[in-house]
């Protein structure tokens, strides 16, 4: 399986929009599956094959994201 490590140095190739492609292409080789990122805080859990996953910590503190919406303001 994949490492955090892996991940992050497949990360620090992306420079730009066009990068993003080939970093896909890339953590799916080593065996991503699907990743969620977590925007009040910005960090990711990876996941693969038989229940794998690891986590990347949060880059930020938390940021409170608001339940309500106003659909006018936004």
């Amino acid at each position: 399986m994949f490492t955090i490590d892996q991940i992050a140095a497949a990360h620090s190739k992306v420079k730009s929009g066009a990068d993003f492609p080939n970093y896909i292409k890339e953590i799916k080789q080593l065996g991503v599956t699907h990743y969620e990122t977590f925007a009040s805080d910005s960090r990711a859990i990876f996941y693969g094959a038989t229940d794998f996953k690891a986590g990347m910590p949060a880059k930020f503190s938390s940021i409170p994201i608001s339940e309500d919406c106003n659909v006018n303001q936004f």
